[in-house]
């Protein structure tokens, strides 16, 4: 599939990345932090199992390109004090949640996880052990920066269960190394994936972004061949969202060294027609997967689900976060806790959980999440089950919706059939602006100005 770069042109435009319906935009703040008490002692008698989110904060050093919530410091002992609340957290949180719910995932984000050291991420893994019920096959993933990231750090990871790693590269050009405040040579990147793989954990992804100051199309591709030559499991690769204006550190990037437009997209569109021809197979949007891979069995089997770390394996479970600007999923309402370190130290501190945002969904956005969800992790629709499985009419429903899917039928990215919906392969590069049909929030003058780019 050798994308259309036209296309890509034409529907080049804002609009959200879907790690959630609605999106986080639409949260709102609260006074009170019941809400998600009373979420949590409802689902007590629930089935459903649990995704374990743990948002690390910390970073030795400021990369100008990023846009995550983090904390710079060089003080490794905060880490002590940060897991102190992290246990309370936790301590709440149990409480509220059947015993023997079993734990299928667990993931340390950040911020860099490995900010943490050695015996900090044993004490962590300890403190989940004790107070979750952690399935036999639990998927546990940690993100990993390989320049903060030592044997010792791998082997307290794999002590504590952690069986996949994601490691965040970007770029292996030096010279956009430079450009972004983040050197990492090729070498420091391979060393630590060795290290992983030797220590036992051998299910590695690679993070890159594409449209960074500095690259070319010449100097991505040889980025894809080097992270190939380690055989990583998975891939995303990222397309740059520049909004200095709501992340202050994106000023420190020159832009007058950002590739045009046209050649981000060529960028993309080379990611796109090679990776497959070397194994790995689109999943979606951005990522990519090798086809024994759980993401792409996800995808065959109906079960892939995006969730605000992306794409993920785990559709049927509830996700609880920890930590400041952790977001919890749950069935009925989404929250989120305070980015405000203090705050989050000072809710825990008067024990109360560190929540200040949420969004209680309707039946009309249950619907559309459902929807949404099937556009982006199944690329396809069937009328009559969606219809039967919410009690309505489809075609009444999305009355207006399916006649506004016609230019994006006739671009070749989706066909309509007389009770389903079938995205094409082309179709899977534009998932976010097919989905963007159905989302009804973005029908309120000025949301989409809200989001980045889709390409």
């Amino acid at each position: 599939m050798k994308p259309d770069i036209n296309l890509i042109q034409k529907y080049n435009v804002p609009g959200p990345r879907y790690t959630s319906y609605p999106t986080a935009v639409q949260f709102q703040e609260i006074g009170e932090t019941s809400a998600l008490e009373g979420e949590l002692e409802a689902g007590k008698s629930s089935p459903k199992s649990l995704s374990l989110y743990f948002h690390i904060p910390f970073c030795f050093s400021l990369c100008w390109y990023c846009g995550c919530t983090k904390i710079i410091t060089k003080d490794a002992d905060r880490g002590d004090h940060y897991i102190d609340y992290l246990e309370k957290e936790m301590d709440l949180i149990s409480g509220l949640i059947a015993e023997d719910r079993p734990v299928i995932q667990v993931h340390f984000g950040g911020g860099t996880p490995t900010f943490l050291r050695p015996d900090q991420l044993l004490r962590l893994g300890k403190a989940i052990h004790s107070r979750f019920n952690l399935a036999p096959e639990v998927e546990f993933s940690v993100e990993i920066d390989p320049r903060r990231c030592t044997r010792e750090h791998i082997e307290s990871l794999r002590a504590i269960g952690c069986n996949r790693a994601s490691l965040g590269v970007q770029d292996t050009n030096p010279d956009v190394q430079e450009a972004i405040h983040r050197i990492q040579p090729y070498e420091q990147t391979a060393a630590v994936t060795d290290m992983l793989m030797d220590c036992g954990i051998t299910q590695i992804n690679f993070d890159l972004i594409y449209g960074l100051p500095r690259q070319t199309v010449e100097t991505f591709s040889q980025t894809i061949d080097d992270v190939m030559q380690l055989n990583p499991d998975r891939l995303a690769v990222y397309s740059y969202a520049h909004l200095p204006h709501l992340m202050p550190a994106q000023k420190l990037l020159d832009e007058s060294e950002f590739p045009s437009t046209d050649m981000k997209l060529q960028m993309l569109a080379m990611a796109v027609d090679s990776l497959p021809q070397r194994g790995m197979r689109f999943i979606g949007m951005d990522h990519f997967a090798r086809d024994d891979d759980s993401l792409s069995q996800a995808l065959d089997a109906g079960s892939l689900q995006r969730n605000f770390q992306g794409y993920s394996t785990c559709a049927e479970a509830d996700m609880i976060a920890f930590g400041m600007s952790g977001i919890s999923q749950l069935e009925n309402a989404y929250f989120q806790n305070t980015k405000d370190l203090a705050g989050y130290y000072r809710s825990l501190d008067e024990g109360e959980l560190p929540v200040i945002k949420q969004l209680r969904l309707t039946r009309d956005d249950k619907i559309r999440k459902d929807l949404i969800m099937q556009v982006m992790c199944q690329a396809n629709v069937h009328f009559s089950g969606f219809s039967k499985k919410w009690n309505i009419d489809f075609k009444s429903y999305f009355q207006d919706e399916l006649q506004n899917l016609g230019g994006l039928e006739a671009d070749g990215f989706l066909i309509r059939f007389e009770n389903s919906l079938q995205i094409t392969d082309k179709g899977r590069l534009f998932l976010r602006n097919i989905a963007m049909v159905f989302d009804a929030y973005l029908k309120q003058p000025g949301q989409k100005n809200r989001f980045s780019k889709t390409v």
